[in-house]
């Protein structure tokens, strides 16, 4: 069992209330495994990686431009995780995607 005074991990809330991709078509059916695999992998990267010092005082970034992602993968599993890592890599600094 964690000792909660031991463990000071941060609480994340994120919301994405809207995705643009431009240039990328995706179908409806691969709308849910694209946003199921884009969760995951921004769960795996925050847990892993954290936050910037910024971030962790508390804050909210209202627009993030997350930048260009160079061969995008044509399957919905591997796209959402090239996009969660250059989200990462938007709120974080971290432009290599925390890998």
């Amino acid at each position: 069992m964690t000792n909660p005074t031991i463990d000071r991990r941060p609480v994340v809330h994120l919301t994405i209330e809207r995705l643009v991709l431009d240039g990328i078509a995706v179908s409806a059916a691969q709308k849910p495994v694209l946003r199921a695999a884009l969760e995951a992998e921004l769960a795996r990267l925050f847990s892993q990686g954290g936050l910037s010092p910024a971030l962790l005082a508390g804050g909210a970034v209202a627009r993030l431009q997350a930048g260009v992602i160079q061969g995008l993968e044509s399957h919905p599993q591997g796209m959402g995780q090239q996009i969660a890592q250059a989200v990462y890599g938007g709120i974080t600094g971290d432009r290599g995607g925390g890998r």
